[in-house]
């Protein structure tokens, strides 16, 4: 079974799925789904439209390099058919799998520890320019008025009853 990629925005095309187009020039480009093809006929380029992998990557929100994209590469040359290295093959994509999803996790939290500190410093910023606004809580325990008032409510022993009959 031969799975191809998207020319625009490279995801896996399985066999049976997809548009084929064929440039006069003999220039095969498959698409994944209408939505690529579409983008393609309107000569949008891949890199500037957000959701495709070219844009990722060029925006460091993918994995660019790593030793792991090695392995899927295409390769034309025959191989002859072997048992023992099939079997050690299939074991080694499990392993291959495992490590390009361990390295994705520590790419993903990279990026998400710059946002979190951009957010941080965005907050104390705000509470710079607003702390004018924050009453400290030894003015709130003096001064009453500040604080919303405390409301007793009565409930009779019919409601409770009733409260947990319902919840029964």
């Amino acid at each position: 079974m031969r799975l191809e990629k998207c020319w625009f925005c490279s995801s896996t095309i399985y066999p049976g799925h997809g548009i084929q187009f064929v440039r006069n020039d003999a220039k095969i480009f498959r698409f994944c789904r209408s939505k690529c093809h579409k983008n393609f006929k309107m000569k949008r380029n891949p890199r500037k439209v957000k959701w495709t992998k070219a844009y990722r990557r060029l925006h460091g929100k993918d994995m660019t390099q790593d030793s792991t994209f090695e392995f899927e590469r295409k390769r034309n040359r025959p191989e002859r058919y072997d048992r023992n290295l099939a079997e050690n093959t299939l074991k080694a994509i499990k392993k291959i799998d495992k490590v390009r999803s361990n390295r994705e996790a520590k790419h993903i939290e990279k990026r998400m520890k710059v946002k979190k500190g951009k957010e941080q410093r965005e907050a104390a910023k705000e509470l710079e320019q607003s702390i004018h606004l924050v009453k400290p809580p030894s003015v709130l325990a003096e001064d009453p008025s500040l604080t919303l008032p405390k409301i007793k409510v009565t409930v009779s022993k019919h409601q409770t009853e009733e409260n947990h009959a319902m919840e029964e």
